[in-house]
Order: C-alpha cells, then sequence, then structure tokens
C-alpha cells in the first residue's frame, strides 16, 4: 500500500463525488485517480522516472500539483516543490541540490529556464501552460504516456517530499518527508478538525509549503472529503469563495486572518458554513483571533514545523479552546515534550526548547548528514522553538531559540514584546530583533509599521510596553518602516531583519 492508494479506495466508494474545485471546474475522485494513473504511467515510461528519482515542480496551485503529488507516490518518487516567490538564483540552487529528473512548471515562472539549460542541460522540463524551448506540455506527456503505472515494492516508507527550509544562516535545507509521515499527518488532522468525507476544505495558502499541502488539504482528500483549491489567496475572492461555496474548514494564518478582517466585506460576509478556521506558522496575537470568534467561528491553534509535516501540537475541535494563547496538546500520533539544552525533559511550566518525535518527523535533510545529526537526536527533533508545557500537557509557544534576546542575563522573548506593541491601536505590524551592545550583550530593537494616518512617536510607544513589561524588555530603539521580511506564509523572517538592522548600522557609521 501506498498514499496513493488511499485516493484510490475514495474513488472506488464515491466515483462521482468532487475531490478538487477549482476556477470553476469539478474533479471527481474517479477523474483524479484516473489522472494520477496516467501522470504515473507518462512519468515512468516517458521520462524514466522510479523510485527515489525528483520531480521538481513551479506553479501556482492547481489540481495537477496534487495529481504529480500522488503519482511521485504511486512511483516511489519524491516531489520537490519550489517556493515560486524565490529569486531564480535560488530556485536554481534547490533543483541542482535536489538533483531534480524533471522540472514541471507554468509559464509565469520560466524565467528559470535559460539559467536551468547552461547549469543542468539534461534536466527534463514539462509546462503546464505553454509549450517550453525544451521540453514539452503536461498534457502531451499524459497523452505519450502508455504501460505500467505503479512500480514494485512502493510503500508508505518510500520518501515523498523534500521540502525547502528557509534556514537563517547559509543555503536552505531539504527536508524528507516519507509517505507515512503525511499519512499520520493526515490521521491527527482528521482528529484535531472532526474531519469527516463530508466536510469541504478551502485551500488558500500556497501548496508548496507544508502549511498548506498538509494541514487541511492532503488529510481531507485521504478522507474522501472535498478541496477548493485558489490559485494564491486575495482576501477578496477568499471571502467571496467562503461565502458562495460554503466550505466547513480553511487555514488562516495571521497574515491571511488581518487581511481579510481588515476587508470591507468582513463584516458582511456569511461566514456561517465554517465550523472552524485553523491558524498557525507562528505566535498568532490575540486580538486577531478574537476577531473570528466575535464572528462566532471557533479558531484552532496548530504547532509544528516542515520537519514536522507539520502536525505536532494542536487544539481540537471539541475540546478545550479556553487557554489563551495555547496551542494546545501533543498530537494524537507524536510525541512532544519541553527539553533542556542536555535534551533532558524538564518540569511543567518550565521554558524550554520544544523536541518532537514520532512517525509525522522528517526522516534526514537532503544530502546534509551534519545538518540532521544537529537536528534529530534517539528520533526527537530538536525544533529550535522555545515554549513551555502546564501539568495538564497544554503548549505555549514563545519563540524560536535563535530569535531569543539575552539582555544583562535577562531573556527577552520578542513574542512577548511584539504582542504588547501590536495591542497600540496605532500598531498594524512589528517584529523585535536583538541588536548586539557593548553593556548589555543585546537590547531589544522593535521595527514597527504604524497604521495608516497615524502619528506615532517612539517615545509613546515605548511609555505602552513599559506600562506592562518589565524594563529591560522595552525596545531601546524602535524604527518605523513600511514593511518586514517575510516567508511565503507571512512569517516575518527576523534573521533577515537583523541582517539589515546591521547594515544599516554600518552604513551609518561609514556615511
Amino acid at each position: 500500500m501506498d498514499l496513493c492508494s488511499l485516493i484510490e479506495r475514495n474513488a472506488a466508494f464515491a466515483p462521482d463525488k468532487t475531490a478538487i474545485a477549482f476556477e470553476g471546474e469539478r474533479l471527481s475522485y474517479a477523474a483524479f485517480a484516473a489522472r494520477i494513473d496516467r501522470t504515473a504511467r507518462a512519468l515512468k515510461n516517458e521520462l524514466g522516472i522510479g523510485r527515489g528519482d525528483r520531480v521538481a515542480i513551479l506553479s501556482l496551485n492547481r489540481p495537477d500539483y496534487l495529481v504529480l503529488l500522488y503519482a511521485c507516490a504511486r512511483l516511489g518518487a519524491m516531489m520537490v516543490p519550489l517556493n515560486w516567490r524565490l529569486a531564480v538564483a535560488e530556485q536554481l540552487f534547490i533543483l541542482l541540490d535536489a538533483g531534480a529528473k524533471v522540472l514541471v512548471l507554468e509559464q509565469a515562472f520560466g524565467g528559470v529556464l535559460p539559467e536551468l539549460e547552461r547549469a543542468s542541460p539534461g534536466m527534463a522540463v514539462v509546462a503546464f501552460d505553454f509549450t517550453p524551448p525544451r521540453g514539452r506540455t503536461f498534457e502531451y506527456l499524459l497523452a505519450s504516456g502508455d504501460g505500467g503505472g505503479r512500480n514494485p515494492h512502493t510503500d508508505l516508507s518510500c520518501p515523498l517530499l523534500i521540502v525547502y527550509t528557509s534556514g537563517t544562516t547559509g543555503r536552505p535545507k531539504g527536508a524528507v518527508l516519507r509517505q507515512e509521515a503525511l499519512f499520520w499527518n493526515g490521521v491527527m488532522s482528521q482528529h484535531m478538525h472532526n474531519m469527516t468525507s463530508n466536510d469541504h476544505v478551502l485551500t488558500v495558502l500556497p501548496l508548496f509549503h507544508v502549511g498548506g499541502l498538509n494541514i487541511q488539504t492532503t488529510p481531507a482528500l485521504q478522507l474522501g472529503a472535498t478541496v477548493t483549491i485558489h490559485a494564491r489567496f486575495t482576501p477578496d475572492t477568499a471571502l467571496a469563495a467562503i461565502a458562495r461555496d460554503r466550505p466547513t474548514l480553511t487555514v488562516m494564518v495571521p497574515a491571511i486572518i488581518q487581511a481579510v478582517s481588515d476587508h470591507p466585506a468582513w463584516g458582511i460576509t456569511d461566514l456561517s458554513s465554517l465550523k472552524a478556521v485553523a491558524t498557525g506558522s507562528t505566535i498568532v496575537p490575540p486580538y486577531l483571533i478574537d476577531r473570528i470568534v466575535a464572528r462566532d467561528v471557533p479558531v484552532l491553534q496548530v504547532y509544528g514545523s516542515t520537519e514536522t509535516c507539520p502536525i505536532a501540537v494542536y487544539t481540537r475541535l471539541g475540546g478545550d479552546l479556553s487557554r489563551a494563547g495555547s496551542t494546545g496538546l501533543t498530537g494524537l500520533c507524536c510525541e512532544a515534550r519541553i527539553i533542556d539544552q542536555a535534551g533532558a525533559e524538564v518540569p511543567p511550566g518550565t521554558p524550554g526548547e520544544i523536541a518532537v518525535r514520532g512517525p509525522n518527523v522528517f526522516f534526514e535533510y537532503w544530502g546534509n548528514a551534519d545538518a540532521t545529526r544537529d537536528a534529530l537526536h534517539d528520533g526527537w527533533y530538536r525544533t529550535g522553538d522555545i515554549g513551555l508545557c502546564d501539568a495538564d500537557g497544554y503548549f505555549w509557544v514563545r519563540d524560536r531559540k535563535k530569535n531569543l534576546i539575552i539582555s544583562g542575563g535577562e531573556n527577552v522573548y520578542p513574542a512577548e514584546v511584539e504582542r504588547v506593541l501590536l495591542e497600540h491601536p496605532d500598531v498594524s505590524e512589528c517584529a523585535v530583533i536583538g541588536r548586539p551592545d557593548p553593556r548589555w550583550d543585546e537590547i531589544p530593537v522593535a521595527y514597527v509599521i504604524r497604521r495608516p494616518g497615524c502619528r506615532l512617536e517612539p517615545n509613546e510607544l515605548r511609555a505602552h510596553v513599559q506600562a506592562q513589561l518589565a524594563r529591560y524588555k522595552v525596545p531601546r530603539d524602535i524604527i518605523f518602516v513600511t514593511d518586514l521580511p517575510r516567508t511565503a506564509l507571512g512569517k516575518v523572517q527576523h534573521f533577515l531583519l537583523k541582517q539589515l538592522d546591521a547594515q544599516s548600522r554600518t552604513q551609518g557609521e561609514t556615511s
């Protein structure tokens, strides 16, 4: 049995049921399974894809993104999803590092092809919506494929995904996820959401990220539910789809919650079909959760990372949602604990590093044995996140370990300071970093985006923070900006902000 078998079984049970809806078109489970079969045959017989080969994809969300995933599962191959927001040089690094045998892409991202031709002329190219200078179209590939479409000895132990994570230093690392990781992640998602085959998931997050792919999308398909996918997120189309298509579940990271709840249509959009909204990716400001709860929609929090597929800790629909700020209990099919520097579990209520172990955890970093050894210890993945767990087993995430600021021997968690800053009515967004300091080792510094039309001054904002936090946590410097460096899911990249801060101070000293 491989992961594709679940799609085939759902097609047998409910062949005419809609598996995927996209831009007014519907793909039934029978048609979905048949297209996966044709894709697997074409990859195997036309392009020589077999067990262990890598197939990269560079595309906005579309049904064939998921077709390709399950075709790779059937063949024992690995899909490498590429972040379309990356620069061509970054995309090229991933393609070469993964040793991709095939690149499947859409025309909007064809800018990588000239560089690819120079760096790897032997890599096959398949295009969704245009005829590439060298290669063929996806539809032509499917029409020409024939013969067997399943490789022997393919099962859940086969690696399926190599998802590259943006590292805080150096090059990104490719986290290898086995088919079994997606299977058990799916079981936990189904438990978290009380998901059934009657559910309807709206996916607006990018499928190149495990959040968009695996928090609800693949769990829903593996259970026989319906998924509506959007090519990319916009608040207009997301709100219109909720009102029109009546989904029961969706995932919204904080940046998306901010965008939809600031939209003029937010207050008049019918949200009554939603039995829950899941959120995570970063620490979620309470005021954003309150906006959704005020519309009578429960909010579920999920904690995890690329390396955990991503579900590891979560609050459950119908469970205790009263513990403000908690990201919930350890997932149904894994273990999680808080450890100290030596790897020993710490007492309840004591901050430490979050560690996760289970079948959902990644197998290795592709071609990077040193990074794998640093991250995995006796099966436990050390996440690099600081959190605590209470006596009842509920987790709170404080911050990234690498974001921790040690000022005069005291720990300052940027997320805590950011939470207080965001409570000021004139603050739209913010990020807090540590800046080297000869006296204190580090001092907290805040980068702040003001709400339009506001004339907020640094001293006013410092006074606001000092009224709620210890003096050593108050930002020594406040810089007003119009934008912050972010990941594809809107998470602020603190390490890039640190680099920009250091560069600006160096330029200031030399000017």
